[in-house]
């Protein structure tokens, strides 16, 4: 089984869903990651999702400095072009916000969640073949949404008549991958992942847990990430 292969055939199927949801104000400006960065999401699944994982963590959507810029979940750049050995051509969003270029891996700016996140696995795991061997990380949604003031609009903020829309594509691709990847658990990274993962994946044979989300804008988040993650992953039976 090309397992690769078929996890981007869902990323593409789960575009032609999102291509037919039409995003009111206060969304200005949608970027697509599996659309313009999509080279990067390949790289990333190539050499990492080679088989069946025990744990997929689900992040929520795309970060302006993560996988805004290189395609990859929580894709700060340092840790996919060090740590993972990744690198990729980028394109461009249509229309691209003039505050929120994508300079893809020539990007200089930091995303602070994603260097928590996989500098806590590399701190735990050492080398990325040793974290992919039993884990996979990937987000609920692969949007990223801008105001006219380039603010971030998180997917739980935008109106209920197109949630409804995004939600029923995204719910899909999740239990589809789940389907492909088999894991025992499935673990959000934040509430909101944790939320959707639930009701999303009702019903199907395996078990769901939580940790904190890495976000700077998190009080909690900003006393000791890495060892309240450790803490909560260890709690749950997640990890030994």
């Amino acid at each position: 089984m090309n397992f690769p292969k078929q996890i981007q055939q869902l990323a593409s199927d789960l575009n032609k869903k999102l291509a037919d949801i039409s995003f009111p104000a206060p969304v200005a400006y949608v970027y697509n990651a599996f659309d313009y960065a999509f080279n990067g999401y390949v790289a990333y699944t190539n050499k990492f999702a080679q088989g069946n994982k025990r744990v997929l963590l689900l992040g929520m959507n795309p970060g302006p400095w993560g996988m805004s810029q290189t395609g990859v979940p929580f894709g700060e750049i340092p840790s996919v072009r060090e740590w993972m050995g990744l690198d990729a051509n980028i394109g461009q969003p249509s229309p691209e916000h003039p505050k929120r270029p994508v300079q893809g891996f020539a990007c200089n700016r930091s995303e602070v969640s994603g260097r928590r996140l996989w500098g806590f696995f590399a701190e735990h795991f050492g080398s990325p073949e040793n974290f992919f061997k039993d884990h996979f990380v990937a987000n609920y949604c692969p949007l990223a949404f801008l105001e006219d003031s380039a603010r971030n609009l998180t997917p739980d903020k935008l109106p209920s008549t197109v949630s409804v829309q995004l939600e029923a594509a995204c719910d899909w691709h999740l239990r589809e991958l789940v389907r492909l990847l088999q894991p025992e658990w499935v673990v959000g990274v934040g509430g909101f992942a944790e939320k959707r993962a639930r009701l999303a994946l009702d019903g199907m044979d395996l078990q769901l847990g939580r940790i904190l989300h890495p976000s700077p804008a998190s009080p909690a988040a900003n006393r000791d990430w890495s060892g309240t993650a450790l803490k909560q992953l260890i709690e749950q039976g997640i990890w030994s």
